[in-house]
């Protein structure tokens, strides 16, 4: 093992820590208090234990410099083969976060294997396809906002997650992916339980087998039928060089994509519109703004409200040290962007404060460094389509319900509201 090496630390002046020390913080599985819970480990440290379902330990970074730096640095392996405490068998394949963690594809690839997996998505969703859907993602908010009043119950209420937030990346990813109208269902519902921290190992098993079942049925069927989506790209791209991108890298690669194209911009949309029905002021500026003010929404929603709470892992390719707190090689360290979203040093004094005039500083509720998520620029295009046209279609939007009782996704990772009901005004 080769010698203790440091980040952001000069012994001279931070003694090093006795890691044994270190807070150690059990995460809520069902997540029912993301930001309480962030505010606790920011309070505790740069450098936190958490505690994971089936008793399994991680490292927090919850100082945006510190993780920014930790993300950039080349002795972090993404590669889950790295993680002792699957080499121990400790983590198996019914652990209830394993769909997150143990995937063969660019999230989990480090160097040379990264930048081939990373090149074969990135040669495909350049930045003209991505904003050659703009017309398409436009029609899909219109569409969905036209039919919004017909899901209203007796009492007038729209889950508006349901109906619009759930709805708008979902068909947009899978018209990318050439997934068949047919399957777009199944295969949402059994991305949703890879974020989910609350299932039984039998539960786990059943969704891993069913999803990974689906995404080899498209993969079979864009080989019968080869169109211009992602889909068939990827396929032409290994039936011309199976050296490039193997079968399994294949499946694994259309996972991420599916899931990196709904789960973060569904609750960027809903967390967005949560946000401005429960801050007048900041809804009366962006409703009265233009485009760059709803620019300021997005990463103020992102900022201040990260989609993705919690995103595992990365694996020490040898001892490090993080502010005095050494970290031994292969323990799993999580990225609390929830956490980092607020820390004050980075955003303010007022990182608290949800404020879509400020001036954004970087954020990275879409990761950072080579592994910064390849569907960020897509992403935000559908939250500054979305968000502003629900309130210029109903400008009488409020929230049906008391928003302290709005139910959290059952998630570690997932940071939202499972429904989000309003009355359209």
């Amino acid at each position: 093992m080769s010698e203790t090496a440091p980040l952001s630390v000069d012994p001279l002046v931070d003694p090093l820590v006795d890691p044994d020390s270190v807070p150690l913080v059990e995460l809520d599985p069902a997540g029912r208090d993301h930001q309480g819970e962030a505010a606790r480990l920011r309070e505790l440290g740069p450098v936190v234990r958490v505690k994971l379902p089936g008793d399994v330990i991680a490292w927090s970074i919850t100082d945006h410099a510190l993780l920014n730096e930790l993300i950039n640095d080349p002795r972090q392996s993404k590669n889950w083969q790295n993680w002792n405490d699957i080499r121990s068998g400790h983590v198996g394949n019914d652990w209830p976060l394993i769909g997150m963690v143990k995937v063969t594809n660019m999230l989990t690839a480090d160097g040379s294997e990264h930048k081939r997996l990373r090149r074969l998505v990135t040669s495909t969703l350049t930045p003209r396809r991505v904003e050659a859907l703009r017309p398409r993602v436009e029609q899909i908010v219109n569409e969905l906002l036209d039919a919004l009043p017909s899901h209203a119950d007796a009492d007038g209420v729209v889950d508006l997650r349901k109906h619009y937030s759930d709805v708008v990346p979902v068909l947009v990813i899978s018209e990318l992916l050439g997934i068949p109208e047919e399957n777009r269902g199944k295969l949402k519902a059994e991305m949703d339980n890879v974020f989910r921290s609350d299932l039984t190992p039998e539960q786990v098993l059943a969704s891993q087998m069913a999803l990974y079942g689906l995404l080899a049925e498209q993969v079979r069927y864009r080989r019968e039928n080869p169109g211009t989506d992602l889909t068939s790209a990827l396929i032409e791209a290994r039936d011309e060089d199976p050296e490039a991108l193997s079968e399994e890298e294949l499946v694994a690669t259309i996972l991420i994509m599916l899931g990196a194209g709904q789960e973060t911009t569904v609750a960027l949309i809903t967390n967005a519109v949560r946000a401005l029905c429960t801050h007048p002021k900041q809804r009366a500026i962006a409703v009265a703004g233009g485009p760059r003010t709803w620019a300021g929404v997005v990463e103020e929603t992102l900022r201040w409200d990260a989609p993705i709470g919690n995103f595992p892992f990365r694996y020490p390719l040898e001892d490090v040290v993080v502010a005095g707190v050494t970290i031994p090689r292969g323990e799993a360290i999580m990225a609390p962007y929830s956490a980092v979203g607020r820390d004050k040093k980075q955003h303010g004094d007022d990182a608290e404060v949800f404020d879509i005039t400020r001036t954004q500083r970087k954020n990275l509720a879409f990761g950072g460094g080579a592994h910064v998520c390849v569907g960020a620029a897509l992403g935000r295009m559908e939250g500054n389509l979305a968000i502003p046209a629900v309130f210029e279609r109903y400008p009488g939007i409020e929230l049906a319900v008391d928003p302290d009782t709005l139910v959290p996704i059952p998630s570690l990772f997932s940071n939202s509201c499972s429904t989000l009901p309003v009355r359209l005004g």
